[in-house]
């Protein structure tokens, strides 16, 4: 079945649409925040960020994420889900109202990037209520396809909402009474997908009532022992842990990437004009997704072809290759070219990483793996920001970064092969060890 034929068959059920309703609203409420966010960090006219800034915007953004995953499922299943969606938007828009204000008083910065770090934090808590209410009002024979359609139109109005953004910031300026205006709008637009949670069943998405399930403290301590058996149990699958050192390899030099993308653009590209510098950078940041989505049909024609042993460590270098040779030349076309080819790769090695880890780890161990796996994608991306901070320029232009860069992916690439022959066998089962541990 097509996307919109499958939409329209989730869609007959009352409660799916509430649901879902819920998370459009507040996904292009969160586009809308992300670029307020980027605006003000990095393309706000009354200040000149630098790349430790940078690196201090992308560790708002990314980091919450990964530090509170793994733990909210402790609260998510003892309280109520749908109030959690009721509730949660209500405090994340009197957040951003709030924030709204400091930026308008141009408050110091930490105080702006404590504000959005607590709205990230609550936002932690809706997306995984908004997963895990899922089943309650999707039958079981449609959950596939709901789990399909669902996070797909999430992140089209996201991007979405980052449009609206954007030409909401020509109305009302780039500057921080600009950056005020969109928080606002976003609060208020995450209220309105409190009101539509509020329309469902206090009682619809659970979770029902356990007696036998441990105290919260007890649960985070489980939720620590997990997390280091998952590492231990990945260790022992070479091939998973090699493909998920690549994941991060790439993730870890493309964050050194963008931070220099985003100073080129800003200070050297287009100088003064933060106009001219965050329509340059969009249509880099639009290239990567178009990357990101091309590598969708590529990936699997490839690796029938030359296996995810070869394809990865090829990938890799691809990105050394493109990183240099289009990069170097410090043309804004090559950054958007380098961009699309970079996405295409990139992609690629998390798709491999995807595959190798859902088919080489234990299915006890897979919810584990997967944390770290969203730890591991969040960490290196900031960790490369903070790298590109140490190294940069103000202006952004460095050969000295771009030759680091290209090296440390050539050197992910012989690892990967070094780690993992080109006919890599099967990791070895569990034993019976870690079966009683999961």
């Amino acid at each position: 079945m097509s996307f919109v034929s499958d939409l329209r068959v989730l869609l007959e059920g009352r409660d799916f649409r509430r649901l879902f309703g819920t998370r459009l609203v507040s996904q292009f409420s969160d586009g809308i925040f992300q670029f307020a966010v980027a605006g003000y960090a990095f393309f706000s006219p009354e200040k000149q960020a630098t790349a430790a800034e940078m690196a201090v915007a992308m560790a708002v953004l990314f980091l919450p994420y990964s530090v509170f995953g793994p733990f909210v499922g402790v609260l998510i299943d003892r309280w109520s889900r749908r109030q959690i969606l009721v509730v949660a938007p209500l405090v994340r828009g009197t957040l951003l109202l709030l924030t709204a204000g400091l930026v308008a008083l141009s408050v110091p910065d930490e105080a702006f990037y404590g504000a959005a770090l607590a709205v990230l934090a609550v936002n932690r808590f809706f997306l995984a209520a908004l997963g895990a209410s899922l089943p309650h009002v999707v039958p079981p024979e449609r959950l596939i396809m709901a789990n399909a359609i669902t996070p797909t139109s999430g992140t089209v109005l996201t991007a979405v909402g980052m449009g609206v953004a954007f030409l909401l910031r020509l109305i009302f300026g780039s500057g921080h009474g600009g950056t005020a205006a969109l928080l606002v709008i976003s609060g208020l637009s995450f209220g309105l997908s409190a009101i539509i949670a509020a329309t469902m069943e206090r009682s619809l998405l659970g979770p029902a009532y356990d007696a036998a399930r441990p105290p919260a403290g007890e649960a985070v301590r489980i939720v620590l022992r997990g997390l280091a058996d998952g590492a231990r149990h990945v260790v022992r699958r070479r091939r998973a842990a090699a493909t998920l050192g690549a994941m991060a390899t790439y993730r870890l030099l493309f964050g050194m990437s963008l931070a220099m993308a985003v100073m080129l653009y800003r200070y050297y590209f287009t100088t003064d004009d933060v106009d001219a510098a965050l329509k340059g950078i969009t249509l880099v940041g639009a290239a990567t997704g178009v990357g990101f989505f091309l590598a969708m049909p590529v990936t699997p024609w490839a690796t029938d072809r030359f296996r995810i042993e070869t394809w990865v460590p090829a990938m890799l270098t691809a990105c050394a290759v493109v990183e240099f040779a289009l990069f170097a030349t410090f043309h804004e076309w090559a950054f958007i070219v380098a961009g699309l080819l970079l996405g295409v790769a990139g992609q690629s090695v998390k798709i491999c990483a995807d595959t190798v880890v859902q088919r080489d780890v234990d299915d006890a161990f897979l919810g584990r793996i997967f944390s770290i796996y969203d730890m591991l994608f969040n960490v290196t991306t900031v960790m490369g920001a903070a790298l590109a901070a140490a190294m940069l320029p103000p202006d952004g232009r460095s050969y000295l970064a771009l030759g680091v860069i290209s090296v440390c992916y050539l050197l992910g690439a012989l690892t990967y092969r070094l780690i993992v022959p080109a006919a890599a066998p099967a990791s070895p089962p569990a034993s019976p060890t870690e079966r009683q541990t999961a």
